[in-house]
């Protein structure tokens, strides 16, 4: 058995984190790394007892939603409440931050950056992690490694055997592939 990549094992922490996130707009994860330890993570949401985006809809000025944290900056946040160092540390992260992430991460003394997706990459914020001497690096996560997409695939699926029942496909048949996606999506 090979065993996962440390970059992969990291960023596929990131992927769990952002299943935790209350924003509409965009599930963001990131976790804070140090000598190969996790020392924290963090999604994108509200203040703790704050009110949700998924519960009220998205606080949006200047296209921004306000109401969310960053997770990147939740993230950090955990270490400087716990008291865990972030001083050369590494940060994974589902997208790539944005200028206000990049300004705290690189306060904070993080050396490298490794995201899975460009999202509105600034230029500025390359700038600065540039001449802040900060490494970043695209790592994408791999898919068989954990599946981002499942809810996505179970929903075509479903529309695909609806189709095929409505085109007059024999029932039993159907029934068969109804049987063989469920078992897919649920061992």
């Amino acid at each position: 058995m090979k065993r996962i990549a440390w970059d992969q094992y990291f960023m596929a922490q990131s992927h769990l984190l952002a299943l935790r996130s209350t924003c509409e707009r965009l599930a963001v994860g990131a976790t804070i790394v140090r000598d190969k330890r996790i020392i924290a993570g963090g999604y994108n949401g509200s203040v703790s007892g704050g009110v949700h985006c998924i519960d009220e809809g998205c606080y949006v000025i200047d296209n921004h939603c306000v109401r969310t944290i960053h997770a990147e900056m939740n993230a950090i946040i955990q270490c400087a409440k716990f008291g865990a160092s972030t001083d050369g540390a590494e940060m994974y992260v589902t997208h790539f931050p944005c200028i206000h992430c990049c300004k705290g991460i690189i306060q904070s003394g993080i050396k490298s950056v490794f995201y899975a997706q460009d999202y509105k990459n600034h230029p500025y914020a390359v700038e600065l992690f540039k001449n802040a001497g900060v490494h970043v690096e695209q790592v994408e996560l791999e898919e068989m490694i954990l599946d981002t997409k499942n809810k996505e695939k179970l929903e075509f699926t479903a529309a695909l055997l609806q189709m095929l029942e409505k085109a007059g496909i024999d029932e039993g048949e159907v029934r068969e592939l109804y049987e063989q996606a469920n078992n897919l999506y649920t061992t």
